[in-house]
């Protein structure tokens, strides 16, 4: 078994690199995997996607797809082509709280934190080097908030 790691953008792969050239020798059909591909991740369209080609002896093969970064996940929800230059400094969006805790249900399986809560708190400081508000404040004060138990985050 084979296991080829990809980073695709979501929903557009083609059999040019960084596919092609990686599926070809392995003798699977590049068309099939890269339909595969595209149906597993149109969900993400436009954003970098994460994907495992896993090859079994039989040349047959399975797909696991990640979850694109929270960055990513912040620019799609906020339609934004990159974050601010000067973060702390210059805000390029503002994003609802609401927002903030969907991106950290898609991305609870992959953090290293325990609860919900530690996620929103790990997306939270991906808006302070962004250049995001959250809710019209400073990503850091709303990290304070939740700390102090102003804002529930609830575990689901």
């Amino acid at each position: 078994m084979q296991v080829v790691e990809v980073l695709v953008t979501g929903g557009q792969a083609t059999p040019g690199p960084p596919l092609g050239p990686v599926i070809g020798p392995l003798g699977l059909n590049v068309k099939q995997v890269v339909d595969k591909i595209n149906e597993a991740t149109k969900e993400y369209a436009g954003l970098s996607v994460p994907v495992k080609i896993i090859v079994k002896e039989d040349r047959s093969f399975e797909i696991e797809v990640g979850v694109p970064p929270v960055s990513a996940l912040i620019k799609r929800e906020l339609k934004l082509e990159k974050g601010s230059a000067n973060p702390g400094k210059e805000f390029v969006g503002n994003i609802k709280l609401e927002q903030i805790i969907k991106i950290a249900k898609m991305k609870r399986n992959k953090s290293l934190s325990y609860s919900l809560k530690g996620v929103v708190k790990e997306a939270l400081g991906t808006c302070v080097s962004m250049g995001v508000s959250v809710d019209g404040k400073n990503p850091k004060e709303v990290t304070r908030e939740i700390e102090e138990g102003k804002i529930e985050i609830p575990e689901d």
